[in-house]
């Protein structure tokens, strides 16, 4: 176990920000979180972090994988900017970092996102992992599932996909496995790609449309400029920016300006302590 103090950062709210759908409520303010084969467990108690992890893991993995190099403390002069909404949507997810994600597992991730709830995502994305994954043991003797790779996925059958309660998206991520194990889209170059061109070429992906893309742009790739619009964002757009939304003024960081706004509209009647 280690100890951290980190500005902006709340673990509760990057776990409800719908931008991972691996990381669960493990006990009073701590979670669990399995990402890229990995397992750790996080507590906060007021300004200390805590992580079930040795420091050389912390630093070889989780501090990139949550971002922790970036200032988000630069970003909160939003919170005292002269658009009211976005000010208030700063401030209340304050404690909200863009994860550096597995790209195959976004990609899964956000075609199962279509049409669905985060509660249903999460049921689903633990099924595949319980049939289709690896199991490990973390170091807290605690059992969990590792996310399929590509070759897992490319083995099952649409109908065992179907058994998963994926529903029409069972051929996405049927097509999508064989076409990617195919090398049709090399994953690999895709890490390498600008936000536009990785964008054209996720899109080329069956069951991949423009908000997918984004997503899996955004929460794996890194690109803050991706500004994913789901309903959340669609209806905040109509309600307080109904001439459509200056993504261009945030250029470099429309992504985590959006974080704040879905997190906002999602989350906003309730009022969570940020440290």
């Amino acid at each position: 176990m280690i100890k951290k103090e980190i500005p902006n950062f709340s673990i509760k709210q990057i776990s409800e920000s719908g931008q991972c759908f691996r990381q669960n409520p493990a006990g009073e303010n701590r979670y669990s979180v399995i990402a890229c084969g990995r397992y750790v467990e996080i507590e906060q108690k007021g300004k200390e972090t805590f992580f079930s992890c040795t420091e050389e893991e912390y630093e070889e993995f989780w501090h990139t994988y949550f971002d922790l190099g970036r200032d988000y403390g630069i970003y909160m002069v939003l919170a005292e900017g002269e658009d009211d909404y976005l000010s208030r949507a700063a401030r209340f997810g304050s404690g909200i970092r863009i994860l550096n994600q597995d790209l195959w597992e976004m990609i899964i991730s956000f075609i199962i996102s279509q049409q669905n709830n985060i509660k249903r995502i999460k049921r689903n994305i633990e099924e595949l992992c319980r049939l289709f994954g690896e199991k490990k043991c973390s170091r807290e003797g605690i059992w969990y599932d590792t996310f399929p790779d590509v070759h897992a996925l490319a083995k099952v059958s649409e109908e065992e996909l179907r058994g998963c309660n994926l529903g029409y998206r069972s051929r996405y991520i049927y097509e999508t496995a064989r076409f990617v194990e195919r090398g049709e889209v090399d994953l690999e170059a895709v890490k390498g790609m600008e936000y536009a061109e990785a964008k054209k070429e996720l899109l080329k992906l069956c069951g991949v449309g423009e908000k997918v893309a984004d997503c899996i742009c955004l929460f794996a790739l890194h690109h803050l400029d991706a500004f994913p619009v789901d309903t959340h964002i669609r209806q905040v757009m109509d309600n307080y920016y109904p001439k459509g939304f200056p993504v261009k003024k945030y250029a470099g960081y429309a992504g985590i300006v959006q974080q704040y706004i879905f997190y906002y509209d999602l989350k906003g009647t309730e009022r969570p302590s940020i440290s």
